[in-house]
């Protein structure tokens, strides 16, 4: 084995628009590689076929899925940040969970002072804590 890397498969060309979401709303994210497909596919022109991005620091990969799937992104998987202070975890929860779904809202739930469940407006879902 060389290594391991959380893979994020977008359906309907949303790949790009995610990572540009989360590079310009999330702390310690950039963009590191995209490869985008081009007019001779098989992918629609101009969705990725492979991007690495960091995103709050770890390393994932994305793909735009040119092959519809039966399935989508769950909350099974998600994305455990650990903010620094309340006002980066009231101005994250604010901006992810704009047009997405609260699965548990802003709370002391007796493991940390502050938790929230949510899943984004690409359906990625994201566990934020503040300790």
């Amino acid at each position: 084995m060389t290594g391991m890397t959380p893979f994020l498969m977008f359906q309907g060309g949303k790949g790009k628009a995610a990572l540009d979401f989360y590079v310009e709303h999330v702390p310690g994210s950039r963009i590191v590689s995209m490869e985008l497909f081009g007019a001779d596919g098989p992918g629609p022109e101009g969705t990725i076929l492979r991007a690495y991005a960091e995103i709050a620091g770890q390393t994932v990969m994305a793909h735009d899925s040119h092959i519809a799937h039966g399935f989508d992104f769950t909350p099974s998987f998600s994305f455990f940040v650990t903010c620094a202070d309340e006002p980066e975890f009231d101005r994250l929860f604010a901006i992810l969970s704009w047009e997405g779904a609260v699965l548990m809202p802003p709370g002391n739930y007796g493991w940390s002072r502050k938790f929230g469940w949510l899943s984004d407006h690409f359906g990625v879902s994201w566990q934020l804590n503040l300790e």
